[in-house]
This record gives C-alpha cells, structure tokens and sequence, in this order.
C-alpha cells in the first residue's frame, strides 16, 4: 500500500475532523501528496490543530456546499483519488439543524461527485457515510449491505440520502466513465483527539478532566465499536483495490467482530478501567430524541472480498485512546504517540 499511495495526489474532504485528521497522517506517512477541503474545525480544541496538519498538506478551507469552489481546487489540483468524508456527522445535532444537516451530506455528496464526473484526474472515489444508513429493526444480527436503506433521524436519513447519490452518480455517468466508486459504511470510531460532543469516550476524558463522575446517557445502546484506524485502513485498501481492478468498487461495511459489539455502560466501564485514577460512570434517565438501541453491521463481503479483518478490538482501541488522551492533558508528545500507533498498525497488516 505504501508503494501505491507514495507519490499520488489524494483529496480529502472533511480533513479538519477527527477521522480526517487520522486519514491524512496515514495518508502522509504513506508518501502521499494530501489536499484537504473542509469548514474550519468544528471543535475547540481540535485534533486537527493540535497536530497542525494545516502545515503539512494542502489545506482549503471552504464549504462542500461551495460547487464553485470546490471545482476550483479539482481543477488547480487535479486529484488522482478522493475520499468525501466532510459532513454534518452528529445525531443530536441534526435534530437542531436538519437544513443544514441535508444541504451538507446530501448536496455536498452531489457537488463532490459532479466535481469529480466533470474531472479528467479522478480514478478512484470512497464515499464515507456511517453504519446508521440501514433501515433499523432492533434486530439481532448485522445489517448486510443489500439490507434497506432508510435511517431515522436527519442525520442517518441524509447519509442514505447520499448512498442513493452515488448510486444514481456511478449508474449515470461514471460508469461510463470507469471511474470506480465505493462506499463505505463504519461503525462507531474511537481514538485520541476526538473533542466531538454527545459522543461517549469524549464524553468520559471530559469528565476525567474535570475530576467528574462520567454521565453516560444510553447505557443499554449496542454499538459496533472500532479504533478510527481500522475503517480508514479499509477505506485506503478499497481505494487503492477499485484503482487497480474496475471490478471491486461496490458498497461495504467496515466494523468490528460481534465480541466487539457491546453497549455503552459496558464501554464506560472499560475505560474506567483503562484510565485509573478512580474514574467511575453513573446514569440518570434523559428524555432526548430517538436514537437507535441496537445496531450491528454484518462486515462478511470486505473479509471475504479482501480477505480483511480488524486488527485491533475494543479493549485496544481503549488503550490507545487513553494513552493519547493522557499524553495531551498532560501536555506530553501526543503528536509522537498518534504517528507511533498509526505505524505500529500499518507493520501489523
């Protein structure tokens, strides 16, 4: 992969978030020439900064929502591959904002792809969206990827939305084109430098930094729970595999094995154990909007495809991120600790 990547221009939107931020320094640790597109950070702080990326790529600062703009840069950069992860990406949120929620998952889906339909660089695209995207029925087992796609709030509905985009994109123009298209489907992420809000291990280093027993709202809630490194390892192998052979591009889920799938308080309580120092969780009964009680993704097409499987599982995936999180509070060399785990995982693959 590094043979492949090293050299190659590799557009990233959404690089001032927190998988961004990963994807681009594996991206870079790989030889790649990275352009970002992005708002500004949306936290404060922000891994993005922390690790000041802006000074190692090239960095555009602007709105998916900007089709102008963004033709600009594919004309000024001319990317060989694109990874579209900008986005509205929190639930709670979409519910304060469902405009804007739509108009950037949905709308900036079709502005990327038209950029890219209109591009003569372009040979490989990886659409992220999220788990969320199915259909929910609380049942058991993983949702494949033929499963329905309809998700309940604005934010999961907005990223079917741009799941039936790319479907209608790829069938209309690209491929026509033979441009490959793919899009990808991650569980939840964990990982150090994650600041979002309503999330549940930001949540808890919050409440650590505060000296503070860790409030966690749905701690019956099963989630499919991965280190960030993992989905955005699969996002580069597909990348790189659709770029090789037409034939693999397709829709993909990217999660962990079922041990991982567990619920929140079981997640809490892992951490506490993990960070010491006496850290605790408690419950209280909130009366906020629906989310989901159970989801897990049923990832058999990306092993059986890739013969791919995660390398990591849940307790590690803790253990890194309190280590990170540990190393930034104490103002210690966390730049050092995220490049280490990223090439630790890469020797592992």
């Amino acid at each position: 992969m590094k043979n492949f990547y090293k050299g190659k221009t590799v557009l990233v939107t959404g690089h001032t978030g927190f998988k961004g931020t990963w994807l681009c320094q594996m991206l870079l640790e790989m030889g790649a020439n990275v352009i970002g597109y992005a708002l500004e950070p949306a936290t404060e702080p922000a891994l993005f900064n922390l690790v000041k990326l802006e000074n190692k790529i090239t960095s555009y600062i602007a709105d998916i929502r900007d089709i102008k703009q963004l033709k600009d840069v594919f004309n000024e950069e001319k990317p060989e591959i694109v990874f579209h992860l900008a986005a509205q990406p929190i639930v709670l949120e979409s519910y304060k904002n469902p405009v804007y929620t739509y108009e950037t998952n949905v709308m900036g889906t079709v502005n990327l792809l038209e950029c890219c339909r209109l591009s003569s660089s372009v040979k490989s695209i990886v659409n992220i969206t999220t788990d969320k995207v199915y259909l929910n029925n609380e049942w058991i087992y993983g949702y494949r990827e033929n499963d329905e796609l309809n998700g309940y709030d604005p934010y999961s509905n907005s990223k079917s939305c741009s799941e039936l985009v790319t479907s209608s994109y790829i069938k209309s123009f690209l491929n026509e084109l033979k441009v490959p298209v793919s899009t990808c489907r991650a569980g939840n992420v964990i990982g150090g430098g994650d600041f979002s809000p309503n999330r549940i291990v930001p949540d808890c280093i919050r409440a650590m930094e505060k000296d503070k027993k860790i409030l966690v709202r749905n701690p019956n809630s099963i989630r499919p729970y991965q280190h960030v490194l993992e989905p955005l390892y699969a996002y580069m192998m597909i990348a790189m595999k659709q770029y090789q052979d037409y034939q693999y591009a397709g829709n993909y889920n990217i999660g962990p094995d079922d041990d991982d799938c567990i619920n929140t308080g079981m997640l809490a309580t892992l951490f506490c154990k993990y960070w010491g120092d006496g850290a605790n969780w408690t419950t209280k009964q909130i009366n906020g909007p629906h989310e989901a009680n159970f989801l897990k993704l049923d990832c058999t097409k990306l092993k059986l495809t890739f013969n791919w499987k995660p390398k990591t599982n849940v307790k590690n995936a803790i253990e890194m991120t309190v280590e990170w999180s540990k190393a930034y509070i104490a103002n210690n060399d966390y730049n050092a600790i995220m490049r280490n785990q990223i090439n630790k995982f890469l020797e592992e693959q």
